[in-house]
């Protein structure tokens, strides 16, 4: 990482990651020591987490502080609002992320604003997103929730929900993005790649909260040497995909994508380094996040079993008497009540827990803080999805928050597990289409028992997920699958 990887631009100016906010103070927690500050008040294992549990009583704006980082937090819908306003703010990135830029590079997510490749690859992956690529990744989806669903049926007994959700996206995503099979389903070992991939995760995620800590950098600089071989692994083995594929008309996935196809205007294509790192982009963010929504949103059914009736008698509805029958593209967009549990259960736990905005110029938010463009806020959205100001019992699961009426009374921008601007997600309509998809399919197949006594941990990696959530699986028979009374969507 060179010294230029520290810092952000904007506008042509990069910016550094102190943050000082012009010295404005902001509530924090009250066992702050110099020094050290918040330190003691963060669980390094989870510090999302920590900030969730005691930032909730600090008020919209509060800041945590770090040995020399400070972290500003906002936790209201209404200082998000403002925040997500494209001509005034712009995507910044927080130490997290910068680290992360060491095994992403300028992908997709890690990118800064102003870097060329970032434009270039928007633009060019754009079409791989519409609505007619989502039909031709329909198939892969289907094939891959169904060797799940054997896998299951082989192995008997309770399944580990997250684990085994991670398996499935991270299948889904490597075939539709370089047509590659890691073997998930057919054996307990963990594919080498899918192993270094992790590991080079893992590292990076440490890096991030080190870069704040005196001496953090040369600890980064040893825990990049002890990853080296898992970086040079991966990229070798997608470097020579890339190789092999390069020079042919074969655009039946990203990679293909990528590849053969040209800015229309300026005929500039990305460099067979930038499409590797577009790849482990939607690897890294694309694989966790959809798991993590899967996972959460079978907790809250499996302890909710009023929606888990709705959600099932919709997936009867639709599906028919065949409890093995998988949905087709068309019927996905038809199961308006599973789409309304995940979107609820993204609501409560957001698997992207958090995302930066940084001002364009000088200016003042909330009428009363200044920010200059070297100041970023961290916008929490375990809180701001729980803002007393929007959501009324806001700890409760209510899939019906998302009925359109609903919807149109909430102000904009209280809910954004996908980001915002022109740095949302870029392949929100991929992992909503596979995760109603297999909610749909999975539901119709099981009849679903949770472990009374489990009470819900979750699980801080990269992404937020549920941590020894198990779930007894029971297949159901035809006498068992009765056409439903139309469901209210």
């Amino acid at each position: 990482m060179t010294a230029a990887d520290g810092r952000r631009k904007v506008a042509g100016v990069r910016r550094p990651l102190r943050n000082d906010w012009s010295g404005q103070s902001f509530p924090h927690h009250e066992g702050r020591r110099r020094f050290i500050g918040d330190l003691r008040a963060v669980d390094p294992r989870s510090p999302i987490l920590s900030v969730l549990g005691w930032g909730a009583a600090l008020g919209p704006i509060f800041e945590s502080q770090i040995f020399r980082q400070k972290f500003v937090f906002v936790a209201s819908a209404e200082l998000t609002a403002e925040l997500c306003d494209e001509s005034r703010f712009c995507k910044a990135l927080p130490p997290a992320i910068v680290a992360l830029r060491h095994y992403a590079g300028d992908g997709l997510f890690t990118a800064y604003n102003d870097e060329p490749n970032w434009q270039l690859a928007h633009e060019l992956l754009a079409p791989a997103f519409t609505k007619p690529a989502m039909r031709s990744y329909h198939p892969t989806m289907l094939g891959t929730a169904g060797e799940l669903f054997d896998y299951w049926d082989r192995r008997g007994g309770p399944v580990d929900v997250s684990r085994d959700m991670t398996k499935l996206t991270m299948e889904t995503l490597s075939r539709t993005a370089f047509s590659h099979d890691f073997g998930s389903f057919r054996t307990a070992q963990t594919h080498p790649f899918v192993g270094a991939m992790i590991r080079a995760l893992q590292t990076s995620r440490r890096k991030g909260a080190l870069l704040t800590a005196p001496g953090g950098r040369l600890v980064g600089r040893f825990l990049d040497r002890r990853n080296a071989s898992a970086q040079a692994y991966v990229d070798g083995v997608l470097d020579e995909l890339i190789a092999e594929r390069a020079g042919t008309d074969d655009r039946s996935d990203l990679l293909g994508i990528m590849l053969g196809v040209a800015h229309p205007e300026t005929g500039q294509r990305l460099s067979p380094e930038n499409i590797r790192r577009q790849i482990l982009t939607f690897l890294v963010a694309g694989h966790e996040t959809t798991s993590g929504a899967l996972s959460f949103t079978l907790y809250y059914l499996s302890r909710n079993p009023e929606c888990l009736a709705r959600a099932r008698r919709e997936a009867d509805e639709i599906l028919g008497t065949d409890p093995a029958a998988m949905p087709t593209f068309e019927q996905v967009a038809k199961f308006r009540y599973i789409r309304r549990a995940l979107d609820e259960a993204l609501r409560i736990w957001p698997t992207v827990p958090a995302f930066a905005r940084g001002p364009r110029a000088d200016t003042t938010l909330g009428g009363r803080y200044r920010m200059r463009p070297q100041d970023w806020a961290v916008i929490m959205l375990g809180l701001v999805h729980r803002d007393p100001a929007v959501w009324d019992n806001p700890e409760v699961y209510d899939p019906d928050r998302f009925l359109p009426a609903n919807v149109r009374k909430r102000p904009a921008h209280s809910y954004k597990p996908f980001g915002t601007g022109a740095r949302a997600c870029i392949g929100r309509q991929f992992a909503l289409h596979e995760a109603v998809l297999v909610l749909a399919a999975l539901l119709h197949r099981y009849d679903l028992t949770a472990d009374p006594d489990y009470d819900l941990s979750v699980d801080e990696r990269l992404t937020m997920v549920p941590r020894g959530f198990e779930l007894a699986l029971t297949r159901r028979h035809h006498s068992e699958v009765t056409p439903a009374s139309r469901v209210g969507g």
